[in-house]
């Protein structure tokens, strides 16, 4: 993932301590993350008296330095009491960035009884005046920076500045069309492209197979065999399915890459199977693993939310993209997260668990011989973050839960694990009545705050449950 470029803004105000004020700036800047995937841009003594912004003309030079720079996002501090008007005049030139507004806590009174700093009043002007301008603003409180709660307020700030970043202007691949009888799939490609500016780039699911075919005799799937062999059980599956995954995958690689693709829905069945010979269900998390996140059954907005996830956890983890399914028999709170065998190899609970399989639904119908290539494990334990991603009447909105996934002594078909919520009725209520598809995206972490933070800056509408 590219580093992230975040602009800091320390905001002062004369006759208020310069000292102070210059005091607090380092302070800050000591604090943020010292993390190769973040960059903090800030003026220096270069631009502005001090390192710090105080007037109109420090603001310009700030502004036009920061366009010079390219930033991701805006992270707005009171060092002392702020001036209002030069910080919102930054906030305006980069409203379409993801803005972070903090003020800091107050020093100790000077001998004579004055103020050093009076940081909250000059960040109620500030905040006040981004209301004024409908300039969107998350708020991190008023902080000393070294305390806990700031730079944990400040690493969920920069995961919704990966995700803004990564999520606008993002192209998605459109792998064959959508099952006929899957009308839960249909997207808006017309309002993607207005909204969020992103591109659906469609290939004929004839092309792909063609591709890999021509690639399953060559030497450029060499390596991936040689992995998988590392990675699974591959005897239920035989030499010529695991030939046929590493083509799949070689074609799915080479078509995103060529396209520069953030994501991909691919048609997963049946043509695959009647034609090809092959369920491309493990080739699908390996590409989620290669960092292209890969949907089932061409479903392009449960691409978009597996995205949204993995920018939130800045790339170190992926998602599995799952279906909502049955209660546990006998756990309360407690569902069976599943799909045919999708899942990232990464989140198996132990390498030697992933088996090679045949599809346990399409199997008998399609041909045991003509199904094989599903990647079945149980996934790792752990916090989840469970999100799903969905458009009604032109307007977006996103599930938001959380959950607790354990191991299971049980060994079932697919790829799963069986998660703890705090209340299973109410997710499913609201599933229902919101409207949401029976697909989602599941990602081990607590991405919870982020990921709203970034519906909010993008416009779309957070159905957060606890």
């Amino acid at each position: 993932m590219d580093t992230l470029r975040i602009g800091f803004v320390p905001a002062h105000r004369a006759p208020f301590d310069e000292a102070w004020a210059s005091g607090m700036r380092k302070r800050c800047l000591d604090s943020f993350p010292g993390s190769p995937l973040v960059k903090i841009i800030v003026p220096d003594k270069e631009f502005t008296k001090g390192g710090c912004v105080r007037d109109d003309e420090e603001a310009e030079r700030v502004i036009e330095f920061f366009r010079k720079t390219g930033i991701d996002g805006l992270i707005i501090g009171t060092m002392t009491f702020g001036d209002e008007v030069s910080a919102l005049s930054i906030a305006s030139a980069f409203r379409d960035k993801p803005i972070f507004l903090f003020g800091t806590k107050e020093g100790p009174f000077t001998a004579d009884g004055n103020r050093k700093s009076d940081s909250f009043c000059g960040t109620l002007s500030i905040s006040s005046g981004l209301h004024r301008r409908k300039i969107k603003f998350m708020f991190g409180g008023i902080v000393f920076p070294e305390e806990e709660k700031f730079k944990e307020s400040i690493d969920t700030f920069l995961r919704a500045c990966a995700i803004a970043r990564g999520f606008m202007d993002a192209r998605l691949g459109l792998v064959g069309p959508r099952p006929e009888r899957f009308e839960t799939c249909i997207f808006s490609e017309d309002l993607l492209m207005r909204k969020f500016r992103q591109r659906v780039v469609p290939i004929d699911l004839a092309d792909i197979m063609a591709k890999a075919s021509a690639a399953e005799n060559t030497t450029d799937i060499k390596d991936t065999i040689k992995e998988m062999k590392s990675q699974a059980n591959l005897s239920e599956a035989g030499l010529d399915t695991v030939k046929k995954i590493a083509g799949l995958e070689y074609a799915l690689a080479q078509f995103a890459e060529e396209k520069k693709l953030s994501a991909m829905g691919i048609q997963c069945w049946t043509a695959m199977q009647s034609v090809y010979g092959l369920s491309p269900c493990y080739a699908m998390g390996r590409m989620t693993d290669r960092g292209v996140m890969t949907s089932c059954e061409v479903d392009i907005y449960g691409a978009l939310t597996m995205l949204f996830q993995y920018l939130a956890a800045l790339g170190k983890t992926v998602p599995h993209f799952i279906d909502w399914t049955i209660q546990h028999q006998e756990k309360a709170n407690t569902f069976l997260s599943w799909h045919c065998g999708n899942a990232p190899p990464s989140l198996a609970c132990k390498t030697g668990d992933i088996n090679l399989r045949y599809h346990s639904i399409l199997g008998e119908s399609l041909g045991i011989e003509n199904s094989k290539g599903t990647g079945e494990f149980q996934l790792k334990a752990g916090t989840v973050t469970l999100c799903r991603l969905q458009e009604q009447d032109g307007v977006f909105k996103m599930l938001i839960a959380g959950g607790r996934t354990a191991v299971a002594k049980q060994n079932l078909r697919g790829s799963w694990c069986w998660v703890e919520v705090p209340d299973l009725d109410l997710l499913y209520g609201t599933l229902v009545k919101e409207g949401f598809t029976h697909h989602a995206s599941l990602i081990h972490g607590d991405f919870s705050q982020s990921i709203q933070q970034a519906c909010q800056h993008l416009g779309i509408e957070a159905v957060v449950l606890p």
